[in-house]
């Protein structure tokens, strides 16, 4: 049960891992997937130069929503500008801000998009002066044009992209080898093995900003953990990791989730997860302040903390026997709300897998884990990984 340093050989090159034991997580995957070019980012000293930049040209205010006026643009009939107090020159909305004004509202923003300019600017006016809360607080950027990057109630406690990103810079400098944590390597299928040791590109970086979000994912891939031994008698390999995500502008939480992992693919899956922990915050009104005390600390203290107790926590429920024979097995898992088809699965899956029917607490999570992961259902799978977690945790 050790850490391998960057001191020993096998850690400054690929390390065997078995990815058919823990959770597969496809959220970074997900992101992966769907950012263009200009949102992805090679380092996190320029991801954090972007959010700030913006954020500097950024204010906010609360105002009156019957203030506001809404029209059709005269040089553009399909587009809308809004003219509120304070301000000399129109605000154009950008996407995201208008479905947000459209919902403040009420009215259904797709539907707004396919009127002429002029027509929807007056139901929006309408909606706006009949408008039951008086205030609104607005997020204006002056980019060359002023343009209106978001609209909320007047208790929302926003937290700006470039606090998270900085939070994070803290830990990890640049993202990109400088301290432990840096963007990950790849898994390599043909020898299921996990390199740390790759160019961080566009096509393999995982720091992203879009002008709604930021999201970077992070792990210390470069110092394995060994925790336990394999059936093959091999170390059972992880290292710890962490994404973080942002919304200045309101369209998502802010939230930190922390894990071990197995490995990491081309496409950005994480697999063999245990561990996770995950806190998010809404963007209320102290929203900032539990950041500062809860959120950010937590980050710190993660990525400071010993693997000790997630060593000790396996060890515990890989030694730590419940059944022996078939009928035990049963009960076990009966007993903890699994129904007699899932039950047979679960020792289905570890059979298939180990070769030998469970008698561990590690081997029932191990069965529960890989039956999760065959569920296209979401609640189903969460529901699962929710009670492989209770019962490893039962083990500690």
């Amino acid at each position: 049960m050790t850490t391998l340093t960057s001191n020993n050989p096998s850690a400054r090159s690929a390390f065997k891992v078995d990815i058919t034991r823990g959770e597969r997580i496809g959220r970074v995957s997900s992101e992966w997937f769907s950012r263009p070019d200009d949102e992805r980012f090679l380092s996190l000293s320029d991801l954090y130069d972007t959010v700030r930049s913006r954020a500097e040209r950024a204010h906010a205010r609360t105002i009156e929503s019957a203030a506001i006026r809404v029209e059709a643009t005269r040089d553009n009939a399909e587009r809308l500008e809004l003219v509120v107090p304070g301000q000399r020159q129109a605000i154009a909305p950008t996407h995201w801000s208008y479905g947000q004004l459209c919902s403040l509202v009420g009215a259904p923003a797709t539907y707004m998009r396919q009127l002429p300019a002029p027509l929807a600017a007056i139901n929006l006016q309408h909606g706006l002066l009949n408008h039951r809360a008086d205030l609104v607080k607005t997020l204006e950027m002056d980019d060359g044009r002023l343009e209106l990057r978001a609209v909320t109630g007047p208790e929302y406690g926003r937290i700006w992209d470039h606090e998270l990103v900085s939070s994070v810079m803290k830990i990890a400098g640049n993202g990109t080898g400088d301290t432990m944590w840096k963007v990950p390597g790849v898994l390599d299928w043909a020898t299921m093995t996990h390199n740390p040791f790759v160019d961080i590109t566009k096509d393999t970086t995982t720091l992203y900003a879009s002008d709604r979000d930021v999201f970077l994912f992070l792990v210390d891939d470069t110092h394995p953990i060994e925790a336990g031994r394999l059936p093959n008698g091999e170390p059972d390999l992880y290292f710890r990791g962490f994404y973080a995500w942002n919304s200045e502008v309101g369209s998502k939480t802010l939230g930190i989730a922390s894990f071990y992992l197995r490995a990491v693919c081309a496409n950005r899956n994480l697999w063999g997860t245990e561990n996770f922990e995950e806190i998010t915050i809404r963007h209320s009104k102290f929203a900032a302040q539990r950041f500062a005390h809860e959120a950010a600390p937590a980050l710190t203290s993660f990525a400071n903390s010993s693997p000790a107790p997630f060593i000790a926590g396996i060890k515990a429920a890989r030694e730590q026997i419940v059944a022996r024979k078939d009928d035990d097995r049963e009960t076990f898992l009966r007993r903890r709300g699994f129904s007699k088809g899932e039950t047979g699965k679960v020792i289905e899956m570890v059979l298939s897998e180990e070769g030998r029917p469970p008698e561990s607490v590690f081997d029932f999570v191990q069965g529960i884990t890989a039956l999760a992961r065959t569920k296209t259902n979401q609640d189903t799978r969460l529901e699962l990984e929710g009670k492989a977690k209770k019962l490893l945790e039962s083990a500690s």
